[in-house]
């Protein structure tokens, strides 16, 4: 024989279950968002992260990264492995045109993500005076990545 209590107990019992569940989900994406750095806008507008010291704040910049259309990673070699680099000056170029979109924005941590629009960029990385450069193509198969490594030796401070 059912009580009309626990009647009432089952059927509240699952609505509230995901409700509590739904709950934490948005706490664990609040708590996620609070390890990324805050965005930023250059001069010319674009938007962009840079960050990822701590391993908190460098997993966050990942997850990020992959919903931006253009992420970048700074390294230093040092034999087989790399370190994380940070001070990283970035410079931005429309690669037919020529326009610059980000002027010499630093880097605050090993990553860096921006905004750009559709299109064929020049990348220049510069650390400790060693400029690197790479080109990427935004909007052609998804989010843009490219990797900067600096030869071992290179100063990280920037």
């Amino acid at each position: 024989m059912t009580t009309l209590t626990s009647s009432i107990a089952r059927r509240t019992a699952r609505p509230l279950a995901v409700a509590l569940l739904l709950g934490m989900g948005a706490l664990m994406g609040v708590a996620h968002a609070d390890t990324l750095p805050p965005v930023r806008t250059a001069p010319t507008g674009v938007e962009y992260i840079s960050g990822g010291v701590g391993s908190d704040e460098a997993h966050a910049m990942q997850q990020a990264a992959t919903r931006w259309p253009a992420s970048f990673e700074f390294a230093v070699k040092d034999g087989a492995k790399a370190d994380f680099a940070a001070n990283v000056h970035v410079t931005v170029q429309d690669a037919r045109t020529g326009a610059t979109v980000l002027r010499n924005v630093r880097a605050d941590g090993p990553f860096m993500a921006a905004k750009l629009a559709p299109g064929v960029y020049r990348v220049t990385a510069s650390l400790d005076g060693k400029a690197l450069q790479r080109q990427i193509d935004v909007g052609a198969k998804g989010p843009a990545h490219a990797v900067f490594m600096w030869p071992a030796g290179t100063d990280m401070a920037g």
